[in-house]
C-alpha cells in the first residue's frame, strides 16, 4: 500500500497500519468529515462491498443490494450515495471516469465509473485479509492489483498534469487505464498480473481499442503498455506494444 514509513516495517506491523487506518474511518471519520453521523458496521459493509467491486462498473443499486444481504434494515439509494461521498471526501476511494473518445464506427461507449479504493491496503482491511490469504485467492489478489496500479498510474498522471480514465464499449471492449494530458496525448493500458498468454491478452485488447480510434479527429496512442506484476526490466515488442512490470514504473 502506499504508506511510505510502512516500507520499514515488519510485514505484521505494516498490515496493522492499514487496518488500523481502516478503524479510523469506520469509527469516526466517516462522520467527522461532515459532522453526519453514519453506522460504521454499515459503513464496513459498504468497503466489503467496494472491495468486491473494484475494477468494476458496479451501480449503487447493486453496492446497495450487496450490503443489504447482511444488513437487517432497508437501504436506498441516497444513502448508500451519501456514504460513497463522505468516502471520497476523505480520500478512501476514488472511481475513475469513462473516456470517450472519437471512433471510426458508431459504438456505444459506457460512461459508467469504474469502482476503485486510493489505496488497496483498505480494501485488504475491508475484507479481513492479510498476505498468506492472498496467495491462496488470485482472483482477489488480481483485483488489488489492478487498484494498486492505478493508484501509482494516478501519481505519476497527476505530475505531469494528466488524468487516467476506463474504456468500455457496448461490445465489451475494456481497456483498464488510459492516460490522457491537457494537450491531446494519451496512452492505452492493460494490467494483467502476469504470464505470456495474459500478456497476449492485454496485448490484443491494445490493438483492438487502438484500431477503432479515429485518427482524423484525434491523435493517436502515443504508448500502448501492458503492466505486469512480475519481471526484472520492461521491453517493447517489435509491434510497439511495451511490458513493463509495475516495479519498473518510474518517471
Amino acid at each position: 500500500g502506499g504508506w511510505p514509513s510502512a516500507t520499514t516495517k515488519n510485514p505484521r506491523a505494516a498490515l496493522r497500519q492499514a487496518y488500523d487506518y481502516y478503524d479510523a474511518v469506520v469509527k469516526s471519520d466517516i462522520s467527522r468529515v461532515d459532522e453526519i453521523s453514519r453506522n460504521s458496521e454499515r459503513t464496513k459493509l459498504l468497503l466489503r462491498s467496494y472491495a468486491r467491486s473494484q475494477g468494476g462498473q458496479v451501480s449503487i443499486g447493486a453496492i446497495r443490494q450487496d450490503m443489504m444481504e447482511n444488513d437487517d434494515e432497508t437501504l436506498a439509494d441516497k444513502t448508500v450515495q451519501s456514504y460513497i461521498g463522505a468516502l471520497k471526501k476523505i480520500f478512501v476511494i476514488e472511481d475513475m471516469p469513462a473516456w470517450n473518445p472519437n471512433l471510426r464506427s458508431k459504438t456505444a461507449i459506457r460512461s459508467a465509473e469504474t469502482r476503485y479504493f486510493v489505496d488497496p491496503s483498505i480494501a485488504v482491511a475491508a475484507l479481513g485479509l492479510g498476505p498468506d490469504d492472498l496467495i491462496n485467492d488470485l482472483e482477489t489478489f488480481g483485483l488489488l492489483f489492478e487498484t494498486l496500479c492505478v493508484r501509482d498510474l494516478r501519481v505519476y498522471a497527476d505530475a505531469i498534469d494528466g488524468n487516467v480514465y476506463h474504456y468500455r464499449d457496448k461490445n465489451g471492449l475494456e481497456c483498464d487505464a488510459v492516460i490522457h494530458l491537457r494537450n491531446g496525448s494519451y496512452g492505452l493500458i492493460e494490467i494483467k498480473l502476469g504470464g505470456a498468454q495474459a500478456i497476449e491478452k492485454g496485448v490484443s485488447t491494445l490493438t483492438a481499442l487502438a484500431d477503432k480510434i479515429d485518427t482524423t479527429k484525434m491523435k493517436a496512442p502515443s504508448f500502448m503498455m501492458v503492466l505486469t506484476a512480475v519481471g526484472d526490466y520492461a521491453y517493447r515488442r517489435e509491434d510497439g506494444v511495451y511490458v513493463v512490470p509495475i516495479g519498473c514504473l518510474k518517471d
